[in-house]
């Protein structure tokens, strides 16, 4: 009875989605051509598709597919392994891991562009080095500074003559990015780095023409030129509402030959081997940022695979980790989204109420933590799609200690103890707490504006007022939230942060002072000396016993200080429609629509 009883609140709430859905979709309806087109959602809108600049996931996949990293992951190979790109083999590692020798391809060419004067543009060794060093460029405000500063030789000294001048020289040879010719780079660093490789994988380094960034300027990230298998369909592209993304006719010749021993890859090896790539002519993605939406556009078969089965449908869709009969029936195939993952609530340690290093500040932080019911959020709001976190490194990744006790505790009496010990108490009878000089105690906290997020607002709200702090909840989109927070504008609020590559490293990098700058992704601005020592650390150290003793300190530091609290780690699941070929979610890598397919005898007519 409660399960029919839960369907048809279902039924009803979606009622409200369902205009709303086919508005959005009533365009894809009308496509008729041969072309084979593949169709998705995300759910938050696009801060940028300048890789140098590009933060969210779904701008990063939109951008690796332009601009290209010298390497990339293999496609099937778990765990995850690195394999050339633009490259004619892996890197040549010398110095103890602190020179990096990059042999490109020869005849792998820029898409057409009125930039490059309609002639052919080749990419080079130095279009590598002038990507890097558009990272350290002041004037771009990457937040991605923090792969390179303080690491490539020279440049520190670069950025700091650019900040003087207030123009970065890019023509100035310098040491740490050598051109040695026309395909070679060498990168050299100012120590030893065993996770610099994972890096040169990554969106933020990939290759930009100098000539391209020059003649867009600010419009660069809505005019992005590249090597890729797809460029963007000017045209066509609605910001924070439509991309799209057509073949390259400039891309190299290229056949799908990825090979896997695992028995559950063979029928797709079989189905996708000797296929041209990219073979999908047609991308098109569209921001939906409801969760209900999302899943009535992909139910409908106008989307061709969910990225992101929402939490707010998990129990519609699947019963105990299975897709639901009369979903299976249609042929759709669920699979778990293995995305090494955290997810937790910040604080700006800059903030009058909630930041600070002092004993009533961290008091505060830390009752707050013991004050909220981690596991009644992912029980109730994610279905029970969530895992509570041992510290800030999730499962899967290099640094994982799995015999850490669980971060988050509840335990609301020991809240109010402790609130009550640090003069946090209720002066004027109201039910609220007042700080300890007698000021109002009044937290902003920001939801982001989907319908998960406003209860989890509601849950925060109803466990603040249990122990007596009281919550102003202010609702803001995505885009505007991290904008406000690469600034040092942050507020308490949800975060989470997927890795980018397998190392514990990944994850502390957004909680060190080298990235609690303007523009910086640590968010939490928290800056603490123990911490950033143990980072430099662990940062020039293989793998090792005494690493991971290192790595366990640092949980340890946020565990005691809290600018981050409550962390949990989701555990995701994405959909494909039955006409999907060849995909394949990587852990670490983002979706690569070069290497599917689209089934054009099984598409439902549109």
């Amino acid at each position: 009875h409660r399960k029919d009883m839960n369907n048809r609140i279902f039924r009803r709430s979606c009622a409200a989605c369902i205009a709303l859905a086919f508005t959005v979709l009533t365009p894809l309806a009308q496509a008729a051509d041969q072309a084979k087109v593949l169709r998705l959602s995300t759910s938050t809108a696009e801060t940028s598709y300048d890789n140098a600049f590009a933060s969210d996931e779904s701008s990063q996949t939109i951008t690796e597919r332009i601009n290209e990293p010298m390497l990339e992951y293999h496609y099937l190979a778990r765990p995850a392994k690195l394999v050339p790109r633009t490259l004619e083999a892996l890197p040549a590692i010398s110095d103890n891991g602190a020179t990096f020798l990059c042999k490109l391809q020869k005849g792998v060419f820029f898409a057409d562009d009125t930039a490059f004067q309609g002639k052919p543009r080749e990419l080079t060794a130095a279009d590598y080095a002038y990507s890097l060093k558009r990272l350290l460029d002041p004037a771009v405000k990457s937040p991605w500074l923090f792969l390179v500063e303080g690491k490539i030789i020279g440049g520190d000294e670069a950025r700091a003559a650019a900040a003087k001048t207030g123009k970065f020289d890019y023509d100035t040879p310098m040491p740490g990015l050598e051109v040695v010719d026309r395909y070679t780079l060498r990168i050299r660093l100012k120590a030893p780095d065993y996770n610099f490789a994972y890096l040169l994988a990554m969106p933020a380094t990939g290759a930009s023409a100098r000539e391209a960034v020059e003649r867009y300027g600010l419009d660069y990230g809505s005019s992005p030129v590249g090597t890729g298998a797809y460029q963007l369909l000017r045209s066509e592209y609605k910001r924070a509402s439509k991309t799209v993304l057509v073949k390259n006719p400039n891309y190299r010749k290229r056949v799908w030959d990825w090979a896997s021993d695992a028995a559950e890859d063979q029928a797709m090896v079989k189905a996708m081997r000797g296929k041209a790539v990219p073979s999908i002519d047609r991308i098109e993605v569209y921001p939906i940022e409801e969760g209900q939406a999302s899943w009535l556009a992909f139910l409908s078969g106008q989307h061709d695979y969910l990225p992101i089965l929402p939490a707010s449908v998990s129990n519609v869709a699947k019963s105990e980790g299975k897709l639901k009969p009369e979903y299976a029936q249609q042929g759709i195939r669920l699979f778990p989204r293995m995305k090494p993952n955290v997810w937790y609530t910040m604080f700006n340690m800059n903030d009058p109420i909630t930041g600070g290093y002092t004993r009533e500040k961290i008091a505060l932080r830390r009752a707050i933590s013991l004050g909220y019911p981690l596991d009644e959020q992912i029980r109730v709001v994610f279905q029970g799609d969530g895992l509570a976190g041992k510290g800030i490194v999730p499962p899967g990744v290099v640094g994982h200690d799995d015999k850490r006790p669980r971060a988050h505790v509840y335990d609301p009496a020991l809240a109010k103890a402790l609130l009550d010990r640090f003069g946090y108490k209720d002066r004027d009878g109201d039910g609220y707490r007042e700080m300890p000089d007698g000021s109002p105690l009044i937290i902003p906290y920001v939801a982001r504006t989907s319908g998960i997020e406003r209860q989890l607002a509601e849950l925060w709200k109803k466990s603040m007022d249990a122990i007596g702090i009281r919550l102003a909840i202010e609702t803001m989109k995505t885009p505007d939230m991290r904008k406000a927070a690469r600034q040092g504008q942050g507020k308490m609020t949800r975060e989470g942060w997927n890795a980018d590559y397998p190392d514990a490293e990944n994850f502390f990098q957004m909680l060190i002072s080298a990235t609690a700058q303007p523009g910086g992704e640590n968010y939490a601005r928290f800056q603490f000396k123990d911490m950033d020592e143990r980072y430099e650390k662990i940062h020039a150290m293989p793998g090792s016993p005494a690493r991971l003793q290192l790595i366990n300190q640092m949980e340890d530091i946020v565990k005691f200080y809290a600018p981050w609290i409550a962390p949990w780690h989701d555990v995701q699941y994405y959909l494909e429609q039955p006409w999907v070929m060849g995909y394949k979610q990587h852990p670490i890598g983002h979706d690569a629509w070069e290497f599917m397919d689209i089934d054009t005898a099984k598409l439902p007519k549109r």
